[in-house]
């Protein structure tokens, strides 16, 4: 694919994104976080290859970042899902 098509495909991915998070009521919002950690999760093993790849310089230092900013959306997922669910706890 030329990078005009992939850039096609990012923005409506971002655009598709935001309808539907936007969409999803405030009840429902700690399960889709711990469904969006699943993902995230599978993220990181895709990144994993990627970085493995080592093609190029660029590939690698790529493959690296990826791996990084999935880990951070992942450990902070986790912390957010974390402190909603101990809203919901009985204090005692």
């Amino acid at each position: 694919m030329d990078l005009v098509g992939l850039l096609t495909i990012f923005a409506l991915a971002i655009f598709l994104g935001f309808e539907i998070i936007t969409k999803v009521p405030p009840i429902l919002h700690t399960p889709l976080m711990s469904g969006s950690n699943a993902i995230s999760g599978i993220t990181i093993i895709g990144a994993l290859i990627a970085a493995g790849y080592q093609d190029t310089v660029w590939t690698a230092i790529l493959g690296l970042l990826a791996v990084i900013f999935a880990t951070i959306n992942v450990v902070g997922g986790f912390l957010v899902t974390h402190r909603m669910l101990a809203m919901f706890r009985r204090k005692g």
